[in-house]
């Protein structure tokens, strides 16, 4: 579970990435699954959209990727969603780290 500085800092990094998933009237198939699961394993932090003639908001797309492929929803804005993955072998982006405060 990422926490909301890390979901922070993954927004930041996700406006520079371009859109390399999108989901069309075929809804998530398991063809969208697998290339979302390829994605993630080569870039960690994917950024997807929603086109006009699928069935699904983007919200629930990217709830249904994000169980598919065992991956953290990060952001849903409009037609356009992120999904992050953190690699086991050679992790890619390093988390920022929250401090948690003494009472």
């Amino acid at each position: 579970m990422i926490t909301s500085k890390q979901r922070s800092q993954l927004r930041g990094l996700a406006a520079a990435e371009d859109t390399i998933i999108q989901v069309g009237k075929g809804g998530v198939t398991e063809a969208v699954i697998a290339s979302v699961n390829a994605a993630l394993k080569a870039r960690e932090l994917v950024k997807g959209r929603v086109l006009e003639n699928s069935m699904l908001t983007a919200r629930e797309a990217c709830d249904a990727l994000a169980e598919a492929c065992r991956a953290e929803p990060v952001q849903v804005i409009g037609t356009r969603f992120v999904l992050y993955k953190r690699s086991d072998k050679e992790p890619k982006i390093e988390l920022v780290k929250d401090k948690k405060k003494k009472i």
